[in-house]
């Protein structure tokens, strides 16, 4: 579905789609230079466990297909393909596209290189296991470091993993970081830190990834234990991160302060309910626009700007 956010307090959608070409249950979008948005899309032909692998699709913004690659790899027979998030590397003319199963089929452990320019499928890799012994399973959130060609890529079983020579014929990846926990959500990448969702252990931290061979801890918020943070999203100056718990905890919005500079994350008591001592926002047992009483669970967020406002010359005199 695509909504018109650029007046935030009156979203409005603009078109809704569904399947294209084949592929079936989009998960990730990212906006290409030209203008297209490139997904990834779970299956093709089906939503059975042994259906086949899905792909990547590329759209225009009203949702009319431009062109589909399968993400099927003959020698990764042995392995389930289920595109889950991707990150493009313009200057190498590559993508990076993870594999976790939305539905649960069973577990992945690859992650898959693409030729940008015609949606090629280059290689299947799998991750190496970390000191756990389990870090490799399920691929979520690849991020682009800010030298344009290195990738980091965060497991949802709390592992970190660096893959380089993405533009060679035999591109490497290798396990930097264990996060604390068993299970590890959506991440963020602002400036020289790596901003991680501590899901089993209620809490959010901050790590330097200036080195991706020592990263290291420099701040964390931790939360009671109904929080099970889950997704973030930063502002546009990085100085802000919205923050859930999905459906999997208390249903509660909070706002993380950040500072770019240092890393220091702190919890904006400011952001609450009316009248609450408590801080974030619940979105429980509220009345919502479209008429629902009850209980809503945000599973992602995003931060909306609204548009600027251009003076015409007669409105500035």
């Amino acid at each position: 579905m695509l909504f018109d956010l650029r007046q935030p307090q009156h979203p409005s959608l603009v078109t809704s789609f569904g399947d294209l070409g084949g592929y079936m249950h989009p998960h990730t979008y990212v906006r290409l230079p030209n203008g297209h948005v490139l997904a990834t899309f779970q299956y093709h032909g089906g939503h059975e466990p042994k259906s086949d692998g899905g792909g990547l699709v590329e759209f225009d913004e009203r949702g009319h297909l431009i062109r589909s690659s399968s993400a099927v790899d003959a020698a990764a027979k042995d392995e389930l393909i289920r595109p889950y998030s991707l990150v493009i590397v313009p200057v190498l003319d590559s993508a990076v596209s993870t594999n976790t199963s939305m539905h649960a089929d069973r577990d992945t452990r690859t992650v898959q290189v693409w030729r940008l320019s015609d949606l090629k499928l280059l290689r299947t890799l799998v991750l190496p296991p970390g000191p756990r012994g389990s870090e490799q399973q399920l691929p979520g959130e690849p991020r682009l470091l800010a030298d344009s060609k290195t990738v980091l890529i965060h497991t949802f079983s709390c592992g970190l993993y660096q893959m380089e020579g993405i533009e060679t014929d035999h591109p490497s990846v290798r396990h930097v970081k264990t996060f604390d926990g068993e299970r590890c959500a959506v991440p963020l990448r602002i400036g020289r830190y790596w901003v991680q969702t501590l899901f089993s252990v209620h809490a959010l931290a901050a790590y330097d990834i200036s080195d991706p061979a020592n990263v290291r801890e420099v701040s964390r918020v931790t939360f009671d234990d109904k929080q099970k943070p889950h997704w973030i999203a930063a502002d546009a100056d990085g100085h802000r991160i919205v923050l859930n718990s999905g459906e999997y905890g208390d249903h509660r919005l909070f706002i993380v302060n950040f500072d770019p500079q240092t890393g220091a994350l702190t919890l904006d008591g400011r952001f609450r309910d009316a009248g609450s001592k408590r801080p974030g926002v619940s979105m429980d047992g509220k009345s919502w626009p479209h008429g629902f009483h009850g209980d809503a669970y945000p599973h992602g967020t995003v931060f909306s700007r609204p548009a600027p406002v251009v003076k015409s010359a007669s409105a500035g005199q």
